[in-house]
Parts: structure tokens; sequence; C-alpha cells
């Protein structure tokens, strides 16, 4: 799946699905409140989906700005050479 098909929403239900995974890993503790995705109040999910979006955009942006920075340069061993 590519960027452009990754909804802001799924990405914050994973990111939020890894974050609850991860907890325990980080000193978080088993039995901490961690609601599932639907429990997570609106105003939460709200901000979560937000910076999802703006990841999304930025890792867009980045991927099409390197895409152009080759655009006008020949691959190695593409390159005519000639006087």
């Amino acid at each position: 799946m590519s960027i452009p098909e990754v909804s802001p929403e799924q990405l914050a239900r994973l990111f939020h699905r890894y974050w609850q995974v991860l907890a325990p890993d980080f000193g978080c503790g088993e039995n901490a409140n961690r609601p599932s995705w639907p429990h997570v109040p609106p105003q939460e999910r709200t901000r979560l989906i937000a910076a999802a979006r703006l990841a999304l955009a930025e890792l867009a942006t980045s991927s099409r700005e390197q895409d152009e920075k080759g655009r006008y340069f020949a691959r190695p061993g593409e390159a005519e050479w000639g006087c």
C-alpha cells in the first residue's frame, strides 16, 4: 500500500494499536488504562487522526521531492556521453 492509499484514520488506528501493544515494554504496566480504539474519547481520536493526516502529508511531500530531485539526472550507467 502506498502513502496516498492510507487514510489518516487507518494510520491513527494502527498507531494507537501499536502504542497499546508496546506500552508494557516501556514500563507502562500491564494494567494501564489503555482504551481500545472505539473507546478513545472523541477529542483524542480527532487529535490522533489530525496528527496522522499531517504525517501522511509530510511523507507524501518528502517522497514527491525525492522523485523530483532525480528526475533530471540519468541513473548510474544510463548517461550518454559525447561531444
